[in-house]
């Protein structure tokens, strides 16, 4: 689903934030605490297509004056917030209980979520890194590991490993983006395009299965 929001923030504050200006002027810091914060709340509340901001980051950031120090710098920030995000909300379903607790209990006691806490039990940190990787996977293996009786300290040790993943695949992506286009706008385009695509392909697979939902990504490994 696209969100216009986004365009706005991809094409102006986000661009003019992460770009590094020449040596004449004063780098402006507004970009990357703009795409912590974005991706933290999009992981804690999916309403902004987080792998876009990595990924529109991550082009703008190629055609800065010093990629060597941009590239890594948007890798970090988006690793940090993920894993942030991640940790919140993981927190809240724990203790607050909520929305955020009915956001994933919403998973729980169905076949996927036993299969998911039968992988989790063989590898913890590969189910979560994949379930980081395939779209609409993040949610039901969270809520596995809630299941499965994983404290917060637990979680956010296995959860390194998935944000960090997360992160350099949108940046892939990204940097895709970048080689291909020679402005940094054509790039950005055409990196959330291709985003915002991978994103759809489960609505669309459960549209033409005709409603059956997808299988979770702990089931894909499992065949």
């Amino acid at each position: 689903m696209s969100h216009p929001l986004w365009t706005g923030l991809a094409t102006a504050g986000l661009t003019a934030g992460v770009t590094v200006t020449d040596s004449s002027s004063t780098p402006q810091a507004v970009g990357y605490p703009t795409l912590f914060v974005l991706v933290v709340v999009g992981s804690v509340l999916p309403v902004l297509p987080t792998g876009a901001l990595v990924s529109a980051a991550s082009v703008v950031a190629w055609h800065s004056h010093w990629p060597a120090v941009d590239l890594p710098l948007v890798l970090g920030v988006a690793s940090l917030a993920a894993w942030v995000g991640d940790a919140l909300l993981y927190w809240l379903a724990v203790h607050a209980g909520g929305r955020w607790a009915g956001q994933l209990r919403g998973h729980m006691d169905t076949p996927r979520m036993r299969a998911a806490q039968d992988r989790l039990a063989a590898h913890d940190r590969a189910v979560l890194v994949l379930s980081r990787l395939i779209p609409a996977g993040r949610i039901p293996v969270m809520a596995a590991c809630l299941v499965s009786g994983w404290p917060v300290r637990r979680f956010l040790r296995a959860d390194v490993f998935a944000a960090v993943a997360w992160a350099l695949c949108y940046q892939a992506i990204g940097v895709v983006g970048g080689v291909l286009f020679r402005e940094p706008w054509e790039g950005v385009l055409a990196a959330v395009g291709l985003v915002l695509l991978l994103a759809a392909v489960p609505a669309l697979r459960r549209r033409s299965a005709g409603g059956e939902p997808p299988l979770a990504p702990e089931e894909r490994v499992a065949r």
